[in-house]
């Protein structure tokens, strides 16, 4: 499970990881099992791991007072879940985290992660140019539901996320775009006529 884990880590830095740092990797992330539909984090609780996705989907959701899901976040292999704001503020979420599909996670808590990025920089700079990219995507999202069609929507969406399109049913990319699934049909009809 921590070779997957290693190997992302790679991916963000010039510099391989010391025997060290592996080892020091090792002692921090919690390796944990989630089966589908089973619950990382529960509304009103409060998000005390932040996990590195191994193997498997899930997704992040709120529930409005009609019982509405609206999707906030999905996740895949080599991608990271848990409501950050929770996690640094050490606040309730108001979020449900779920496995979509059976998960083999790394579950690290915040202090771990200050710990991590202290003393291994492959750690660090990861978590910076993630950073980076969330902050770009949100912008970009918030933009999207903002001013863009649901047409371009999809479209944004299938191009920067195929590994997610392929992997949730039409309700689940409906609700995270923010359109109602009639639209979401639609829009994909008139999409494939192109």
């Amino acid at each position: 499970m921590y070779d997957a884990f290693f190997d992302y880590l790679g991916k963000f830095s010039s510099e391989p990881l010391s025997e060290d740092d592996k080892a020091l990797i090792r002692r921090t992330f919690i390796p944990s099992k989630l089966r589908k539909r089973q619950f990382m984090l529960q509304a009103g609780d409060q998000c005390k791991y932040f996990a590195f996705i191994v193997k498997g989907a899930m997704r992040m959701y709120s529930v409005d007072d009609k019982g509405i899901e609206h999707i906030v976040r999905l996740g895949v292999e080599n991608w990271w879940m848990g409501d950050m704001e929770s996690f640094v503020m050490s606040l309730p979420s108001p979020y449900h985290i779920e496995a979509w599909e059976h998960c083999e996670l790394l579950y690290i808590t915040r202090e771990g992660a200050i710990d991590l990025q202290k003393k291994v920089p492959a750690f660090c700079e990861m978590k910076q140019q993630l950073d980076e990219r969330n902050h770009m995507a949100n912008n970009r999202r918030l933009a999207s539901a903002i001013s863009a069609t649901a047409s371009k929507r999809y479209t944004d969406f299938i191009e920067c996320y195929p590994e997610l399109y392929k992997r949730f049913p039409q309700h689940i990319l409906a609700s995270y775009l923010g359109i109602n699934k009639d639209t979401l049909s639609r829009v994909k009809r008139q999409h494939y006529l192109k």
